[in-house]
């Protein structure tokens, strides 16, 4: 299982940006994929890059299409190998979650 942290916004569009963030989470709920969204980013449990690299696809789509003139994406990756990691379970790990 694959985790990720991903932030895609633009910086092109003054300081107030939910608008566009809305739209990119849209895109994440759709997806099927389980995901909690935060402040800040949002953190994805994927199977496989493919399907990873298909939401920031979509989702850089969708902002060209808003007319943005600048895209940021912020990317972080958990490909743990050796046994099944989760949302769930790293929280718990970290006493966060039972």
């Amino acid at each position: 299982m694959i985790i990720a942290e991903l932030a895609i916004f633009p910086t092109s569009e003054g300081a107030s940006v939910s608008r566009y963030v809305r739209e990119v989470i849209k895109i994440i709920e759709e997806s099927g994929l389980n995901h909690e969204t935060g402040g800040m980013s949002t953190t994805i449990e994927t199977p496989d890059l493919a399907s990873l690299f298909r939401i920031i696809e979509e989702a850089d789509h969708k902002l060209m299409e808003m007319n943005v003139k600048r895209i940021h994406i912020d990317l972080r990756i958990d490909h743990r190998l050796d046994k099944e990691a989760t949302i769930k379970s790293k929280l718990a790990a970290l006493g966060l979650r039972k």
